[in-house]
């Protein structure tokens, strides 16, 4: 997962879709790569390519085919940015722009070619980028990337700020901000996120959901149930490993 960035690939069957309208707390980018593709909230419907639809707006959709997910974190400053420039006038808008769907070639042949995670992060990154109008992230302050690095290592345990901050020699009022500042999320909600990420990757690596929010660092599996659906609108026993 990249900073606030997560991408899904899957193959939808015939009539596959949403049967109620729900909503979940990430962006949600959705591109056809193959078949259709149609959004739907309570007041209309589209179809295209490429839809988008805004955090905890309702919604549900329809889709056959391969289907490429792109969610980002709301409070990031790319989520921010989408905002202002995508849904200024309703919560569901097609993604009408040639080089963004220049972008999501690499993507069609995703089950062909075998894409790594890496790569289909960095295809998703650089649709974000393009849609949100921002140049490519630059690397944080080191101190920033201190505390991150720390973060990442150490997922399967209780963190605060302060405790992922030794060494950094801030007061925690400037630490607070300054991760703000280079991030664009506050620590808590950042953290939350990458355990997430964790959490589906080491399910994708065979391991029980039980066992993905134990070492993602989840008090239990309930828990991560509950942000999974809050994130992303759909119950984590949905998941189905590829």
């Amino acid at each position: 997962m990249g900073r606030g960035v997560s991408v899904w690939v899957l193959e939808a069957p015939d009539g596959f879709g949403d049967p109620q309208f729900h909503a979940h707390h990430a962006i949600q980018l959705t591109c056809s790569l193959s078949g259709n593709l149609a959004l739907e909230n309570e007041e209309r419907e589209i179809e295209g390519r490429a839809l988008a639809v805004d955090a905890d707006a309702l919604h549900r959709f329809a889709a056959h085919g391969v289907l490429a997910f792109v969610f980002v974190e709301p409070e990031s400053r790319q989520g921010q940015a989408l905002r202002e420039r995508l849904f200024m006038e309703s919560s569901l808008v097609q993604l009408i722009d040639q080089a963004a769907g220049e972008l999501l070639l690499p993507l069609e042949r995703t089950f062909e070619d075998d894409l790594t995670p890496r790569e289909l992060l960095r295809i998703g990154q650089a649709l974000v980028d393009r849609l949100a109008g921002s140049e490519p992230e630059r690397a944080p302050d080191p101190r920033v990337e201190r505390i991150i690095d720390f973060a990442h290592a150490n997922l399967d345990r209780p963190l605060t700020l302060s405790t992922a901050s030794e060494g950094v020699y801030l007061s925690p009022s400037r630490l607070r901000h300054l991760f703000v500042e280079q991030t664009g999320l506050a620590f808590k909600t950042y953290l939350l996120w990458l355990r997430l990420m964790r959490a589906l990757e080491i399910y994708a690596g065979g391991r029980s959901l039980t066992e993905a929010a134990h070492g993602a660092g989840f008090s239990d599996s309930a828990h991560f149930s509950r942000i999974f659906k809050r994130t992303f609108g759909l119950p984590a026993t949905t998941l189905t490993r590829l």
